[in-house]
Order: structure tokens, then sequence, then C-alpha cells
């Protein structure tokens, strides 16, 4: 950084794995009101998702460092990183999908103004559930002197039971004591502890520094699996310490009972540890007590002291039969009750059979049509069958199989494909069975606010219906389709979830890279456009604020102005596609053509406000301007990722005379709207390259590696399909 005086604090921040998220924990640290702070934010490597989110608020704001540690490190490697690079006088640590509670640093800030130097203020900190639910603050309770206190004057405070985020390190402090956060999982024991064994002052803030959102997937920790065994060596470390440090016997008495309150909550736990790893860890854990145990240890009463007895003398059959007697839900045999009648079994799954689904049955459409055609290609001994709504038979070409949505064969194609492919969700009646495998592709690259970020918009929210089915919906994805790193991060904050991302760009898109001069000119003619002109395609999005479709522009109007080799291919969006062309004079409908990729390569140039159409058109690297006359409006009422005005792909018009100048004096095709679109299309068209469906193919329908997958060709080297007028 350049300024050469160290900040009063520094926020370590590491990010792996919440890229989606990080945003908002960089925001509520650089939008405090006390601004003397560093921010030291810890990526995988260069590259990675996060490293690119903190690259664009580095360049606004030099508070801001990055930093790189292996992921191979683990979350106790990133801190030290982070810890090692800091400059500031006070160390607080973040989460990356956490935030910073408006004001907190001037809280702290005055709270050491207050005590003077100590070596660890502790705060308070809420816990946010991920969707439904109050916020809890376990730490409101904290008993403290009110001043600054030795550690022996409040022995409970042991530093093991709450996490490294709510609390604050002179950063000198731990340097002096060589304090960093051990290897593996459950640092946070390891470091608290360690912290609280040699810190001589220590003062408590009550008031909520942290908000930390508990993940929707739940916490690793608390997972089944071995890393439940390095609870004991973080244990250890710390109790090893305090006997090398010779603890008084009233301050070692509560660390060890909060770290075996611990140890036990983990050895009771049926899932976390099963078979001979229960075992193990349940004869570690009493040879540790046996060794540990300080003179004078009252152990608690009622279950937990059971269970202190039978850690401390080995007892672990005992132990295994004491937890086995409390989970049961009762001794007393229920009545007998009349057995209900037998379901019959689902038939077995077919694994050559996938289903797919466009629009919520709209038609051949979209990422779903273009993997459905690679498929057939690539993987011909999978049956492939397209489902359709009601009246949309039609729409379905020659040759493709298909089914009718709400049908009986629908039905039971559904229960027994293996494969599952849809651009929006499959029914809430559509069960996940154990071996299928769901593709969820998206339509889109979001600029809007999507899934539970809808929550706080009341005009969508209302008309979104529940996000728990949203949730369980969610929940059958295995994987995921983004086109770029920014749709990635969103799906991962929007749509919380255990599927796996692949970033092989929109299938859809392949054909602005394969079609040819030959199949642009024959699709120019099939939908009207005359010779020598200028194809103009304007596409506005939906309103939720809007009743019905509302163009936004007299098309006629602006044709006249724009100049007479304009024509304008009018695409509504697709809630408005009813049937009634709405085109005139030089206003061609093209709403109701099946595929929105074929208009675009027909296109020269894309107006669209702001429909996320621009993502896609962007690869065809034509003109693009963007007409956004109620931008604020927009951005207020539904919410958006980007400000779009700000970053465009090309000119911004915010009225009708201004958008006619830019076609009248053609700066759409000037040197400043194609520098615009490139910057655009560096971040946007990041994995299209004309490939992707083949990529999905091979991945999700063939089961192949990702290492086997055609890498995604560098955007300069990709050729887009040519414009008749180029």
């Amino acid at each position: 950084m350049a300024d050469a005086c160290p900040p009063r604090f520094s926020v370590v921040v590491p990010s792996h794995g919440v890229a989606g998220r990080l945003s908002l924990a960089l925001d509520s640290v650089l939008a405090q009101r006390f601004r003397d702070v560093e921010v030291v934010v810890v990526c995988d490597g260069p590259g990675c998702p996060a490293a690119t989110v903190v690259a664009g608020y580095a360049e606004r704001d030099a508070r801001l460092c990055l930093v790189h540690s292996p992921p191979s490190a683990g979350l106790s490697g990133a801190r030290n990183t982070g810890l090692r690079t800091a400059r500031g006088a006070y160390v607080l640590f973040l989460d990356g999908d956490d935030r910073l509670a408006p004001d907190a640093l001037a809280a702290v800030a005055a709270r050491l103004a207050e005590t003077g130097e100590v070596d660890v203020l502790h705060a308070e900190h809420e816990r946010l559930p991920w969707w439904e639910g109050e916020p809890s603050n376990p730490t409101a309770k904290l008993r403290a002197p009110k001043g600054v206190f030795a550690p022996a004057q409040a022995p409970h405070l042991t530093g093991v039971e709450q996490p490294a985020w709510s609390a604050v390190y002179r950063r000198e402090f731990l340097i002096a004591h060589q304090i960093t956060f051990p290897d593996g999982h459950f640092t946070d024991i390891g470091f608290g502890g360690l912290a609280a064994l040699h810190a001589e002052r220590v003062a408590l803030l009550r008031e909520v520094v942290v908000r930390h959102l508990l993940r929707r997937q739940g916490g690793r920790l608390n997972l089944p699996g071995e890393h439940h065994l390095q609870l004991l060596d973080q244990a250890e470390l710390v109790l090893w310490r305090a006997v090398e440090l010779r603890l008084p016997a009233e301050r070692l008495r509560p660390l060890f009972g909060q770290l075996f309150a611990t140890v036990l909550k983990t050895a009771a736990h049926p899932d976390r540890l099963t078979g001979w790893r229960r075992r193990a860890f349940f004869r570690r854990a009493g040879r540790m007590y046996r060794r540990y145990l300080p003179a004078g240890f009252r152990r608690p009463g009622g279950s937990l002291g059971v269970q202190h007895v039978l850690l401390r003398f080995g007892a672990f059959a005992l132990f295994r039969a004491m937890r086995r007697t409390h989970h049961k839900v009762s001794a007393i045999k229920p009545p007998r009750l009349p057995l209900p009648k037998r379901t019959p079994q689902p038939p077995p799954l077919d694994p050559h059979l996938a289903v797919y689904c466009a629009y919520w049955g709209r038609g051949y459409a979209c990422n779903p049509a273009a993997i459905h055609a690679k498929a057939v290609q690539l993987a011909p001994h999978i049956r492939s069958v397209f489902l359709v709504e009601p009246g949309r038979e039609s729409a379905v070409p020659e040759g493709v199989e298909h089914a009718t949505l709400g049908s009986r064969r629908a039905g039971e194609l559904l229960a027994r494909a293996t494969y599952l492919v849809n651009n929006a969700n499959f029914a809430a009646s559509v069960v996940k069975r154990e071996g299928a495998v769901h593709l969820q592709t998206q339509h889109g690259t979001p600029l809007k606010t999507m899934g539970v970020d809808q929550a706080t918009y009341p005009v969508v929210a209302s008309v979104t219906g529940s996000y728990t089915h949203l949730m369980r919906k969610v929940d059958r994805w295995d994987f995921n389709l983004s086109a770029n790193s920014h749709s990635t991060q969103v799906w991962e904050r929007a749509f919380p979830g255990s599927y796996e991302h692949l970033e092989y760009g929109y299938p859809r898109n392949d054909v602005f890279y394969t079609a040819t001069a030959d199949q642009v000119a024959a699709l120019r003619r099939a939908l009207g456009v005359p010779d020598g002109k200028t194809a103009v395609l304007y596409a506005p999005t939906h309103r939720d604020y809007h009743a019905g479709f509302e163009p936004g522009l007299d098309l006629g109007e602006f044709c006249e102005a724009a100049g007479e080799d304009v024509v304008v291919l009018l695409r509504a969006h697709y809630y408005y596609d009813r049937g009634v062309r709405l085109g005139a004079g030089r206003v061609v409908d093209v709403t109701g053509h099946p595929s929105a990729e074929e208009v675009c390569l027909a296109a020269d140039v894309l107006v669209t406000d702001y429909s996320s159409i621009m993502f896609d058109y962007a690869n065809l690297d034509r003109p693009i301007v963007v007409y956004a006359p109620d931008w604020e409006v927009y951005a207020e009422t539904r919410g958006v990722y980007l400000d779009l005005p700000a970053q465009p792909p090309g000119p911004v018009a915010r009225t009708p005379e201004e958008l006619a100048r830019v076609f009248a004096e053609k700066a759409y095709a000037s040197g400043e709207s194609a520098a615009l679109r490139a910057e655009f299309r560096a971040r946007f068209c990041e994995f299209d390259d004309g490939r992707a469906a083949e990529r999905v193919v091979r991945r999700v329908l063939l089961g192949e590696p990702p290492e086997a997958l055609p890498p995604v060709i560098p955007l300069a080297e990709r050729t887009p399909a040519p414009s008749v007028r180029s």
C-alpha cells in the first residue's frame, strides 16, 4: 500500500469457496465510517474466482490488498498468510461470507480509546440464519469485568468457546508470543486458546461486530469424517501449552471443562464419527482426560457428568449404550396401528434415458435444445425426449421425440429418466431419485437479482412464490451451468446448494461461433430483412412493475430518425409471446420466432435495456446499444448485480432522442463503442467458445472427467459468425 503509516485495523478475509458472497463482506468493511483500516483478502491463487472479485475492488480502493494461499493450506494457512501481511495495530478476522455490522469499527475504536492498549478485545456477534428465522447472539451473556481485566479475573473466558472472528487481537501481542492458527480443522479452538493463555490485558465490547451467516449447506465441521479426530489435536495443543505455562488450577479447570464439553459433544454425536474412528476418538480422548485432569476439577452434573466419568475410565461400551438410550424417542411400545396400504414400487431408472425441458415447456429452445442436439451426435445410445406444454407440440422439430407435460407418458418418463435437463425447474412433484442426475442449464447471465436475492425487493418477491419450495428444487440439482465467472458467483449466492458448477459456457451460444455467412444470410431472408438494410434487434426485458408489454419506444419514429437504412427486429420478452404480431412497416415482430440465437445472428446491432440477451449477443462482437430510460426505477424495484450504465457494452441512451442520435451519427460503430464492447466481452463471454454443448454432454451424459474435456478457447483466438454487413 502507498501509505507508509500503518492503519489502526487490519481485517483479514479468507475467501476460499465463497466468491459469490465475497462482495458483501468487502462492502461491509469498506463502507464503514471508520476509514483507518486495511483489508487483506486471501485467495487461492491468481485467476481464482475470488481474485477476480477482489481485483475490481482493489482498482477502486487502495485500502484493499490481495495475497494468496493454496487451498491445501486450509483456513489456518489462509489466515496465517493474511496475518503475516497485515500492518494494522489490531487484527480482526472475517470469513468471506460474513459481514461487519454497520459502524462496528467505530465501536471497536471507541472501546479501545476507553481501555487503552489491550491484547484481546472480545466482542459480541450475531448468527444469521441463511434464510428464515431470527438472528441469535450467543455472546450476549458473556460475563466480564467492566474495564480492562487480567485473565485470572474472568477464568471462564478461555478463548476456546468463541470463534476467532468474535475478538480483536493486538498484532504485536500475537507476534511476540508467536501465536498463529494451528494446522488442520477446528483451528479456532487452538488459536483462541493460545491467545487466552498468553494475554495479560483483556476487555469486552458489548456490541455486535460480526454478523455470521449460517450456511444453508451447514458447516463442514458438522459433517461426518475423519477430520473430527483433529479436534483432539487442537484440544491437546492448548492443554499442553497451559501445563507448560504452569497455568493456575483455577484457570485450568474451566479451560479443561470447556474443551471436554466440546470433545464429548463430538464423541456422543451419532453421525460425526462412525465405526473404528469413533472408538479411536473416545480412547484417545480418555487418555488426554486422565493426563490433563486438573486438581480440584468438579465434573458437571446430569448426563454430561456421567459422560465425564465414562470417558475418564475408558468405558466406551457403556458410553455408546448410554448414548443409544438417550437418542431413543421412547421406551414405551406404541399402540398397534393398521398397516398402511402398500404403495407400488417406482419403476427402475433407465440408464439410457434423458428428459429435457425449456422455459416450462414452451418449446424446443435454449441450452436444453443445444445439449439435446449434441447428445444425438455424441451419445446416440441415450434416448432423448423433450417435454412441451399442451399446444406446443408442433413447435418441436421433426425427428425430435417429445411428450406433453401433464400427460401420463410424461410422468412415466420423468420417473424413469436417469438424466433430467432443464433451463428453469421441473415441477415440485418431480422426485429426485437416487442415481438420477439433474442438470440445471440456466437461461441467461444475471443482471437482475435471482433466487433468494430477490427477497428484499417486494415487487418481485410478491410474485416469485415460496423460496422454501425453490430451495427444494435447487436440492435436486447435481450440476449447474455457467457462461462466466460472474454467473458462477451469483448462482452460488442466489441458489445455495451442494451442486457442482460447470463453467463450460452456454451451449445455445455455440452457434455464434459455428454459423457461416451463408447461414446468416439465409436467416435474414427468412425473417424478412431487406438486402442492404441495417437490422437493429430491439429486445426490451420484462418489468415486474408493468402489467403488460410496453415497448418503451415508438419504433416507427425511431426508424424515421435513425435513417432510411434501418429495419427493426422487435423481440419482446417471452412472457409476452401471445401469438399477436406487433410489427408494422419497417418493424418486424420476431417475438414468436423459436430461436433467439437465430434472431441475434440476423441482426447487425442490438438495442436493449436490461435484457440478458446482451451477454449472449456480445459473443458476436457486433455493436450493442443500451437504452435505459428507467434504470433507476428498474434497479430499485428489481435489484441488479451490475451498474450497467457505468460498465456498458456500448453507447448508453436515456431518451428516444439520444437513441436516434446514436444511430444517425453511427456512434454505435465508433472506436469508443468497440473498446467498451471488448471489455464487456472479456468479462462476460469467458467460457462461450462454440464447444460448450460438447463439454456438457461428455461430462454429464458420458461421465468423462473434467481434465479430459476440450479446454476453453481464449477469446482472442475465437472467430464469431460473420455479419452480412461486416
